[in-house]
């Protein structure tokens, strides 16, 4: 792999035609007709999280060749601008960056009309911007509106927050190394320089330069592999803000399940996983598609990634990229994905403008997810899988306060604030239950299914902003205009908008009480201050619930703790053996109560578990509750005992939640475990480990310890 420090000759930095025979997609499907171009941009002239000038430039294309060192874990390569200035005068352009960015080179190519057709090499500068990022500003030669100019970049990644370089033991195969990237929402500037904004969209290709044994996987409308130099090359078609451009390398295999998708996963997970999905994704879209019209990317691939993925799942369009430890939960696999399809209509086709109205993407994909779940599964389903995230919602405003701003869904913006650490519940349930009322307001949900369908095709490929919408439903809909819905008093859609707190209207979820029913007795059986007996018990048999329900009925058990010792002592002797073979969702829950209730003839399992899984929705919500009792020793043990499986970041922030700092301590020992038992702690909350500072001033808590959100 040495010889990758070096620029191969075959690879040039100017985008051009690639002559391949036959192009394929990511999926071996021949080539789709080139994307529409974007309509008029309706695109704010400033983004907060933005150093960039983007709105001086209109950005037609972009290209990039990278060439990838997995011994070095660093990308090298270049970026090709095609920029079209807007207004006069425009002398510097401005674009996002990283301090892990090494810049080597930068020039400019104008249209040969203007005389200038050898590369003209710019001066630039590096300007601190915030804590995510840098702004690069490149000194222009005289431009003209309207008048394209080709900018080149050539740089090298180092560590930035975009990529991910596994060592083999991080795999899940554990033998060859993997790299990817996650975008979302404001990491890409430190993948390539670029406007990292929602608000500008464009088409882009690609070569990537890889060793032998090594598949590259992007999220393009279009693939190809050059076997002789080793470079696979991708186009997407279709405008896409930066955040969705992702890059996946590494030992990987494919396995069709659809006549549009394929799953992509190591060798070891293919198997399972392919069976996992198999006609699922077909049946998903067909729903989706009846509901919201055309899946406009062609192909809807999925690839699974080891546990050092950072988040569930991201709807990277055409190769959504998913956390491989949600196999174990066919359920929660079965949410995830369809969510993630649903992007492909609400955040990729018409996309937030900004990073303050992230609930324009989520809040849409969720309502979205639920109308596919109803048709798909009926609406019982739909309603308990509502039930659940919405109890996690109310969950936390008891944790952050009903005036918190963070649970407002447009959330203004400091400069230097970074966008995704306020992404959390409330862009996601506040925002269904605004689509919600919305569809509510309709007054027939199968009219506003054709109003989202007719919001698709006006919007797409557009980046919008709430009033966009709103304007467009009161057009829809004129005769809700006509009665003024939009300052009706207690839903004011201002007050959704902008106010704190719970949403003013929930969907009614009653249709689920067959389901959600049966959970809330058996809570109400196990409230009691005295055990109940094995009768009482034998009323209510969790064997054949859905993960939903037990993962409902453990939620609320949760929302009780602390039990009781012996009502706890018999809440393990009915139902450990059971959760022992269940998923991992059922199971961090069972082991969060055994955590809060101390309840020491389980802790076994809960090393057990945290030996095991070593991905971030498992692990932290787990550490967080063993330091805030009195069992941080075992905490602290099985760290020292799983640190080397653990991904860097992931062991900056398990050391942050142990020691309250990134140094681990040089005394490594651990206490004895106490001889007997101690009381819980009297809150029955989990302390909050972390603040961000909102507009308002104030902190807002971002623990979300009871719920694992995919992008």
């Amino acid at each position: 792999m040495a010889e990758l420090h070096q620029t191969p000759s075959s690879l040039c930095c100017c985008r051009k035609s690639l002559p391949v025979p036959r192009a394929q997609s990511a999926g071996g499907s021949e080539r789709a007709p080139a994307g529409p171009e974007p309509r008029a941009r309706r695109r704010p002239q400033v983004d907060v999280a933005s150093a960039s000038n983007f709105s001086c430039f209109q950005l037609h294309h972009f290209h990039l060749d990278l060439w990838l060192n997995f011994a070095a874990k660093e990308m090298s390569g270049c970026l090709v601008l095609d920029l079209v200035p807007v207004q006069l005068g425009i002398s510097t352009l401005v674009l996002d960056s990283h301090p892990s960015l090494l810049i080597h080179s930068i020039n400019c190519k104008t249209p040969e009309e203007d005389g200038h057709t050898e590369p003209v090499s710019l001066t630039y500068r590096v300007d601190p911007f915030t804590d995510y990022g840098s702004g690069l500003s490149i000194s222009l030669p005289d431009t003209k509106p309207g008048k394209k100019i080709q900018i080149t970049v050539r740089y090298t990644t180092t560590d930035g927050p975009a990529i991910w370089w596994l060592d083999p033991e991080l795999t899940c195969g554990g033998a060859r190394p993997l790299v990817f990237t996650q975008g979302h929402s404001v990491c890409n500037r430190s993948l390539f320089p670029c406007f990292d904004t929602p608000a500008v969209k464009s088409t882009y290709t690609a070569a990537v330069r890889v060793p032998d044994g090594v598949t590259v996987l992007m999220s393009a409308s279009q693939s190809w592999f050059s076997e002789q130099d080793r470079v696979f090359h991708f186009s997407m078609d279709f405008p896409v803000p930066s955040y969705l451009v992702a890059l996946v390398a590494g030992e990987l295999e494919h396995e069709d399940v659809g006549p549009r998708s394929r799953v992509w996963a190591e060798p070891c997970l293919l198997a399972a996983a392919a069976k996992q999905l198999d006609g699922g994704l077909e049946r998903w879209l067909a729903v989706a598609e009846k509901l919201f019209g055309p899946y406009l990317w062609g192909r809807c691939d999925i690839v699974f990634l080891p546990p050092a993925f950072p988040i569930v799942a991201m709807e990277n369009p055409c190769l959504t990229f998913i956390i491989a430890s949600i196999l174990e939960s066919s359920d929660f696999l079965l949410i995830d994905v369809i969510h993630e399809i649903a992007h492909g209509w609400f955040g990729n086709a018409v996309t937030n403008a900004t990073w303050e109205e992230m609930w324009l993407s989520e809040g849409l994909a969720t309502y979205a997810q639920r109308r596919i779940t109803t048709q798909a599964y009926g609406e019982a389903f739909t309603c308990l899988e509502t039930v659940v995230r919405l109890d996690a919602l109310h969950r936390q405003l008891r944790l952050l306060g009903d005036n918190n701003p963070v649970s407002k869904l447009q959330v203004q913006f400091e400069p230097g604030v970074n966008p995704s650490t306020l992404m959390n519940l409330f862009t996601y349930e506040k925002g269904f239950c605004f689509v919600s009322y919305l569809s509510e307001l309709s007054g027939d949900v199968k009219r506003f299914d054709r109003f989202l369908k007719d919001y698709i095709s006006e919007f797409q490929f557009q980046s919008v902003g709430a009033q966009d919408l709103i304007e467009f439903f009161l057009r829809y809909f004129p005769e809700l205009q006509a009665a003024a819905v939009t300052t009706r008093e207690g839903m004011e859609f201002d007050r959704w908008l902008s106010g704190c707190g719970a949403p003013p209207f929930e969907p009614d979820l009653s249709a689920g009480g067959a389901l959600i029913g049966p959970v809330q007795d058996l809570c109400d059986v196990w409230r009691c201050a005295d055990p109940p007996t094995p009768q009482t018990l034998s009323a209510h048999d969790l064997s054949g619930w859905s993960t939903f329900q037990v993962v409902l009925f453990l939620d609320r058990m949760l929302d009780q703790t602390p039990l009781p010792r012996d009502v706890m002592a018999s809440f393990s002797r009915s139902y450990s053996p059971l959760f022992d073979v269940l998923n991992a969702e059922v199971q961090i829950r069972w082991l969060q109560m055994v955590v809060r209730n101390t309840f020491y003839p389980e802790l076994p399992r809960v090393r057990a578990f945290l030996q095991k899984h070593t991905s971030r929705m498992y692990t932290v919500p787990l550490y967080e509750d063993l330091v805030t009792g009195v069992m941080k020793c075992v905490a602290v043990e099985v760290f020292y005992q799983t640190q080397r499986r653990l991904h860097p970041n992931l062991r900056r922030t398990l050391q942050q939640i142990l020691f309250q700092t990134g140094l681990v301590p040089t005394n490594q020992s651990c206490p004895p475990l106490p001889g007997t038992p101690f009381s819980p702690p009297g809150s029955s909350q989990p302390t909050v480990p972390a603040a961000t500072t909102t507009a308002a001033g104030k902190t807002a808590a971002m623990a979300l310890l009871d719920v694992n959100v995919s992008a």
